[in-house]
């Protein structure tokens, strides 16, 4: 299978590094990057088989080509691939925001008379880091990654692309674009807002003694992580979902409002059930970690998914006698470091569980 990626950066590269590991006795890989030193560095470690040197023909031969490019610039790449590329050829993206982005695609395939395909892809994985250096062959391992095909596209296309996202070690789940945007605007857009704007909140109010600063070092920056997030990124996504945010955003201003109201009345009885109800739902979610974010301190751990890698390094932290209250694989990682949580009951516990496994060659994020 002849495959080209556009964007040799932090998931381009993994996806390279991660079909040659899965795949490479039946792959051929065409890599094209603005940065050579990023494109030389894969093809010297064996991600690409290829480097192009422009979006031309020698991604002619391509049966899927996966564009890795700013959400801003993915149509402008399919206009300049369309001349050259296969009947058939499969696109894809990886951008996090997906109507707008199809629609703009659809519009250019419309006024090609070639047939050629574009799923719309959003691997829900990130690193904290960026670039090539940082890409990996296991980003994907157990991370979601959606795929929002057109209403037209054929069912022998889709299972392609399934077949595909497995063999990067995800998990693919397809959704409508639209539905695709609004529900990351809640899951994720919106709290990288909030975060955000309780940081600020912090900075705005703190006195010349930084009491809040100092006081804001335990559970608040826990819940407040997610704003270290690239703030370039965020800019990007903000202006390609701004309908799907807004929204979100009105409606959680008014949930504001509401209980803002219910503390003016001083209804004991809506306050309750405001935290009771909010409690009893978050406790339905399958994330693996259930106990109150305050209570709990938690690392995250790069791990390759190899039978046993759990086992291990839970047996490595028993060994140590350090107790791990909950342990498990975290699915949907977009913005947010390491493969494996981790959380302890101690902040002691924690710090020796890091520092232990630092020393035993894991890359570890607080």
């Amino acid at each position: 299978m002849h495959i080209g990626i556009i964007g040799l950066g932090l998931i381009g590269g993994s996806i390279a590094k991660t079909l040659k590991k899965v795949h490479a006795q039946n792959s051929f890989i065409i890599g094209f990057d603005t940065d050579s030193l990023s494109a030389t560095k894969a093809l010297e470690e064996g991600a690409i088989d290829h480097i192009a040197t422009e979006l031309g023909a020698e991604f002619s031969k391509c049966n899927v080509i996966f564009i890795c490019t700013p959400v801003s610039s993915i149509d402008m790449v399919v206009e300049k691939l369309l001349p050259f590329i296969a009947s058939d050829c499969i696109l894809t993206d990886i951008g996090s925001t997906k109507e707008s982005v199809m629609k703009k695609v659809e519009d250019i395939l419309s006024c090609h008379t070639k047939k050629a395909y574009f799923i719309g892809g959003h691997p829900m994985t990130g690193s904290e880091q960026s670039g090539y250096e940082a890409s990996t062959n296991y980003l994907f391992e157990n991370a979601y990654y959606i795929l929002t095909p057109s209403p037209g596209t054929p069912d022998f296309i889709l299972f392609i692309m399934q077949k595909m996202v497995e063999r990067l070690g995800a998990i693919p789940i397809t959704l409508e674009p639209g539905y695709h945007d609004f529900a990351t605007a809640v899951v994720s857009h919106l709290p990288h807002i909030i975060a955000s704007s309780l940081v600020h909140l912090v900075k705005n109010q703190d006195g010349c003694e930084h009491s809040l600063h100092t006081l804001a070092a335990g559970g608040f920056k826990d819940i407040t992580r997610i704003a270290s997030s690239n703030p370039t990124i965020w800019q990007d996504i903000c202006l390609s979902n701004k309908a799907p945010i807004k929204a979100c955003l009105e409606n959680y201003i008014a949930s504001l409002t509401a209980f803002c109201q219910t503390l003016e009345s001083e209804d004991s009885q809506a306050i309750y059930n405001f935290f009771n109800e909010a409690g009893r739902y978050r406790d339905t979610f399958q994330d693996g970690i259930k106990s109150d974010i305050a209570k709990v301190f938690t690392i995250f751990v790069d791990a390759e998914d190899e039978p046993g890698i759990i086992a291990c390094i839970a047996t490595l932290l028993s060994s140590h006698s350090i107790n791990i209250k909950d342990i498990g694989i975290v699915n949907q990682r977009e913005f947010a470091s390491g493969v494996l949580r981790i959380a302890f009951g101690k902040k002691s516990e924690m710090e020796k569980a890091k520092h232990l496994l630092i020393k035993h060659n894991y890359t570890v994020y607080c």
